[in-house]
């Protein structure tokens, strides 16, 4: 299971935001699969949900980091079964390393703001500087390069050939314009290492033989 946890920063300079995104994750999320425990505010400023899928997580994770207020850790391991309705009941390594996971995303600048613990701390490793590395790069995108690239995700057949045609005529601009925005954008990287961190997450859920101590989010916050 995959435990993401994310804590707001500066809430005390500024107004609450746990609505606003619970609501976000909860419409990025609507129709998938993959969301085991819905997210909900647990302490504070902070929310947090179980996932079981690796594709899912890393779309929230990077939702999370593009609108760069959350500061986000991802527990990967085993959990206490049967899970409660809600997140802040439950039990396990998943959880005690999700919380270790954004206590230590907290100390990383904007844009970055991002760590993962697992079973397997190279792997774990390994997601979490591929995860920094798509932040970076959502981080310095313009609102123009956004634009183009939020345009192409809306469109239902990804991959499908005349898509930045349909970008262009959708934003009027030239489809040479779309292109240079996906370049500058640095999309086609993106496009490239997300299946890459998504199968390496994926790799790391599976199989965790922890030992670590069931604990709860409360006990393991003392």
């Amino acid at each position: 299971m995959i435990v993401l946890t994310a804590d707001q920063r500066g809430s005390t300079r500024g107004p609450d935001l746990v609505p606003e995104v619970l609501e976000t994750l909860a419409r990025l999320a609507h129709g998938r699969a993959g969301l085991v425990v819905a997210f909900e505010r647990t302490v504070g400023d902070e929310v947090q949900g179980v996932l079981d899928d690796a594709t899912l997580t890393v779309d929230l994770t990077l939702a999370l980091l593009r609108d760069r207020g959350w500061s986000v850790g991802l527990g990967v391991g085993p959990v206490e079964e049967p899970l409660p309705r809600v997140s802040r009941e439950a039990r396990g390594p998943a959880f005690v390393r999700a919380r270790e996971a954004v206590e230590r995303a907290k100390t990383r600048p904007p844009g970055g703001t991002i760590a993962v613990e697992g079973g397997d701390p190279d792997r774990a490793a390994e997601v979490e500087a591929l995860l920094r590395l798509l932040g970076a790069v959502g981080a310095r995108r313009s609102a123009a390069g956004w634009e183009t690239v939020d345009t192409l995700a809306s469109l239902p057949d990804a991959g499908q050939p005349g898509r930045q045609k349909r970008v262009a005529s959708a934003l009027g601009i030239s489809e040479q314009a779309v292109s240079q925005r996906l370049r500058a954008a640095l999309w086609h990287e993106e496009e490239a290492v997300r299946p890459v961190v998504c199968r390496l997450l994926g790799e790391l859920s599976v199989g965790d033989p922890s030992g670590v101590d069931d604990l709860s989010i409360e006990e393991s916050s003392r």
